[in-house]
């Protein structure tokens, strides 16, 4: 899942307004934003098997430490504990504790059965990456519902809040078509070089935080 996780870090600002959504994609995102740096540490692998699933041609045969479900509750504690430490406020610290899990729920949807519950197993998945109306449907409704949970909570202060926005809703969904209806990419190396793009997009969304202003707390 791609763009489903974004939707979640989208609708999460709605149950914490005062949180900017550069730190719900962090978390929702740090499995993925992990991954690719352990993929260059040699730490976990992935293959390259077109034809795998309809949509996705990677074979996720080893990554346990970014996207195990305990390795992930460890995370998830973490990101709680630092924004309860700096905060004080722990009703947001477990939003954010809710955010990192959420990404194993998601990807658990998508998958075969290769998401491992601990390092090294057991491995579950629901294989809706061979479906592509299922895939574009089940992914499309979640990341229009953050979008407009989004849009209800917040309204721009000027034009860059506006256009800032709308462009990276228009880029992630750009990004995600072509991960799902693209080639497939050439190596490993490659796929880990692409992955670390999602790190530029955490500036952005902060940045774009900057120029909205919430319209309701609740």
């Amino acid at each position: 899942m791609f763009v489903g996780h974004f939707g979640v870090g989208l609708a999460a600002k709605r149950a914490a307004p005062r949180v900017s959504i550069g730190t719900f994609f962090l978390a929702v995102q740090w499995a993925d934003l992990l991954w690719p740096m352990l993929l260059f540490a040699d730490v976990e692998h992935v293959r390259i098997v077109p034809g795998l699933m309809k949509l996705c041609a990677l074979d996720f045969y080893d990554y346990p430490w970014s996207h195990s479900l305990a390795a992930l509750v460890v995370w998830r504690i973490f990101f709680g504990a630092i924004h309860w430490i700096v905060r004080r406020d722990l009703r947001t610290a477990f939003i954010l504790f809710l955010c990192v899990v959420s990404h194993w729920v998601l990807d658990v949807l998508m998958h075969r059965p290769d998401m491992p519950v601990f390092p090294r197993g057991p491995y579950v998945g629901l294989g809706l990456w061979n479906s592509v109306p299922g895939t574009l449907i089940v992914e499309g409704l979640v990341y229009a519902a953050g979008i407009a949970l989004y849009v209800r909570t917040t309204r721009p202060k000027d034009r860059l809040g506006l256009w800032a926005f709308w462009l990276l809703i228009g880029l992630l969904f750009a990004l995600w078509i072509g991960s799902l209806f693209g080639p497939p990419p050439p190596n490993a190396r490659v796929l880990a070089i692409s992955g670390l793009f999602g790190w530029i997009l955490l500036p952005w969304a902060y940045w774009i935080d900057r120029h909205r202003e919430v319209t309701s707390d609740k």
